[in-house]
């Protein structure tokens, strides 16, 4: 008789997106089972980069410091165009008055795997290792997965298994997009020489391009290019590749630690949300590594995702609430994967006039931005998009875009600290005394004007336990705009109810 084991969630998959959704359920008070086909976490370095946002939720997990710790810095981005270098746009200028960390860290996916289990341990969950899923059901009440000899009961099922997810394709929910025609190659190298130290290196070509990402260890690198093969067979040789980038951008390594030649899709599943299961990381969405966004992505579906199930399976929230999650992360994945997909053909196509671009815009642009781009509001931009902080939901009752709503909280120097206690809150930033305040059960923190930022006195601001601003208002009006912005609990006895109670 098969043995039977239940939870509030069941995440399959236990990469960077599993662990880390898997860290905050059981940090918010959630029955978690985390499964996964492998033997262990993932020994290959794999996705490398860190983006600030990412290290923001880190923070907010209480783990930053082990993260940064573990982590390699990249300070600035070092544009070339083959062998030609045309000097470094420091990221810290950039990123100063934005975040506590104007920096992109470079940390291998199989060290963050390993901080993410230390800590999920230590939170007292674990991983099922080597459990294969064989069979997904869903009935009203619950979802039934199917492991060998063992089945699992769960009120939600989340698909945190790669690209091939077995959550996706059970649901026959398509995976929407392309497949870049050429194939790459991925070197993690030793004893590199010719690129520009602590910089993530990118060189576009003619007909070739190189991404080098610093990584920990003297003269090691992640280096990134397009395996044309030389004899016209579709295959690449780690000799090849090494003589080619020594010929088309005088840069040498003595001895490779990884070597794989690899296709890059660019796909958004057509939905992150099918009843009781959702998609989340490359289950729902894979693009190609240029900006290093692909990881951070996950790890950010998973923090959204993780207080959505925890409001409804503690009861402070209606199903409808889980809307929200496609809602507000399918819209990202959409644009990254667009963004990433355009730049990515400009980089690669091998039509004459995309190489004739090349050749003609990249040595022109690449010298003014590195001279304009820290002095420039621009250049704030740039680094706000790259970071993943610009990102926005739609949370505006008109639509329109907001300079807060909808945002992560503008960083005002000392106020991400009380993120940490995970819950909703009231902000004010000048302006505004405490009896103004209305009283909603929440706490509220009252701080000094923060004129570099968005934040505006007078004005009373509603931010989730992401951190994510919901609402602003005037006091008079606080008390009503937040409560219409705030989940509502569904009214008693009624499962997945979307009647409110008054909170």
């Amino acid at each position: 008789m098969a043995a039977e084991l239940s939870c509030d969630v069941l995440v399959i998959g236990a990469g960077p997106t599993g662990l880390m959704l898997a860290n905050w359920l059981v940090k918010l008070g959630v029955r978690v089972v985390v499964v996964d086909g492998k033997e262990g976490p993932t020994r290959q370095s794999r996705a490398l980069v860190l983006q600030a946002r990412s290290i923001e939720v880190y923070d907010q997990l209480g783990i930053s410091q082990q993260v940064l710790a573990a982590a390699h810095r990249a300070e600035a981005v070092a544009p070339g165009f083959g062998s030609r270098v045309f000097g470094r746009i420091p990221l810290g200028p950039l990123g100063a008055g934005v975040t506590p960390y104007p920096w992109i860290e470079v940390l291998e996916q199989s060290r963050n795997e390993e901080i993410l289990y230390e800590n999920l341990r230590a939170l007292g969950g674990e991983v099922r290792w080597g459990r294969q899923v064989t069979s997904l059901a869903a009935t009203p009440e619950r979802v039934e997965a199917v492991l060998g000899d063992e089945t699992i009961t769960a009120r939600f099922c989340v698909g945190a298994d790669g690209a091939n997810s077995v959550v996706r394709r059970s649901r026959e929910i398509a995976f929407e997009g392309v497949t870049n025609p050429h194939t790459f190659y991925v070197i993690d190298a030793t004893a590199v020489g010719g690129l520009v130290g602590g910089a993530i290196n990118v060189r576009p070509g003619g007909d070739e391009f190189l991404l080098g990402f610093p990584m920990r260890g003297h003269g090691a690198w992640r280096l990134i290019g397009l395996a044309r093969d030389d004899d016209g067979d579709g295959t690449m040789a780690e000799q090849e590749a090494q003589a080619r980038i020594r010929r088309e951008f005088a840069v040498t390594y003595t001895e490779s630690r990884w070597f794989a030649t690899y296709k890059v899709h660019h796909r958004v599943a057509a939905r992150f949300r099918d009843g009781p299961f959702f998609l989340a990381g490359d289950a729902a969405h894979v693009h190609s590594p240029v900006g290093g966004q692909g990881m951070n992505t996950g790890l950010q579906d998973a923090h959204n995702l993780a207080f959505k199930l925890a409001d409804v399976l503690h009861g402070r929230a209606g199903d409808a609430w889980l809307d929200r999650y496609e809602a507000e992360r399918r819209p990202v994945a959409k644009t990254l994967v667009a963004t990433t997909d355009r730049l990515f053909g400009f980089i690669t196509s091998q039509r004459l006039t995309f190489r004739v671009l090349r050749r003609l815009i990249v040595p022109l642009l690449a010298p003014v931005g590195v001279r304009l781009l820290p002095r420039t509001a621009g250049g704030s931009r740039f680094f706000g998009y790259v970071s993943q902080i610009r990102i926005r939901y739609p949370m505006t009752p008109d639509g329109r875009r907001d300079p807060v709503v909808g945002r992560r909280l503008a960083w005002a120097g000392g106020n991400h600290e009380v993120l940490r206690s995970l819950s909703w809150q009231i902000h004010g930033y000048g302006g505004i005394e405490a009896a103004e305040v209305p009283d909603l059960g929440l706490p509220v923190h009252l701080f000094k004007p923060a004129p570099e930022t968005p934040l505006v006195p007078g004005q009373l601001y509603l931010v989730r336990p992401d951190g994510f601003v919901a609402a602003a208002a005037a006091p008079a009006e606080a008390a009503a705009i937040f409560r219409q912005a705030m989940p509502s609990r569904p009214a008693r006895g009624a499962v997945g109810a979307e009647v409110a109670e008054p909170t």
